[in-house]
C-alpha cells in the first residue's frame, strides 16, 4: 500500500485554474444546447402550423418561464459559440501555452459575460 497517496479527497477544497472551469462550461453549455434546443424546434413547428397557433406562443413570450428559458439557450449559445471559437485559434498554433490557455480562458468568460448581459436586456 502506497502511503505516500493523497487522503484529503474533498473536491470543495482544491484551487483549479481558470481553464478547467471554462472548459466545464463549455461543456455544460453543450449539454444545455443538446438538451433545450429540441424545445425551440417545437415551438417554431407549433408557430407555423396557423396564425393563431403563433399568437399563442407570441402571448406565451411574454411570461417570465419562456423568457427564461430563451435567455438560457442564448446564454448556452453564445458561450458554446466563444469557446468554440477559442478553441479553433488553438487549433491554429495560437495559445497554446499556460499563458496563453489562461488568457484565452479569461477572454472566453470575459467575452462571453458581456454578450450573455448584452442577450438578457434585448430579452427582457
Amino acid at each position: 500500500m502506497n502511503k505516500n497517496r493523497p487522503v484529503n479527497l474533498d473536491i470543495t477544497t482544491f484551487r483549479l485554474p481558470i481553464t478547467p472551469y471554462s472548459s466545464i462550461l463549455h461543456r455544460i453549455s453543450g449539454v444545455f444546447l443538446f438538451l433545450l434546443i429540441p424545445l425551440l424546434l417545437v415551438m417554431l413547428d407549433r408557430s407555423l402550423e396557423s396564425p393563431e397557433e403563433f399568437s399563442r406562443l407570441q402571448d406565451s413570450m411574454d411570461g417570465f418561464v419562456m423568457k427564461f428559458v430563451v435567455w438560457t439557450v442564448v446564454s448556452a449559445l453564445l458561450y458554446h459559440l466563444v469557446a468554440g471559437v477559442r478553441h479553433m485559434i488553438m487549433d491554429m498554433g495560437y495559445g497554446e501555452t499556460l499563458e496563453g490557455g489562461q488568457l484565452g480562458a479569461k477572454l472566453t468568460i470575459g467575452i462571453s459575460a458581456v454578450l450573455i448581459f448584452l442577450a438578457g436586456i434585448w430579452i427582457w
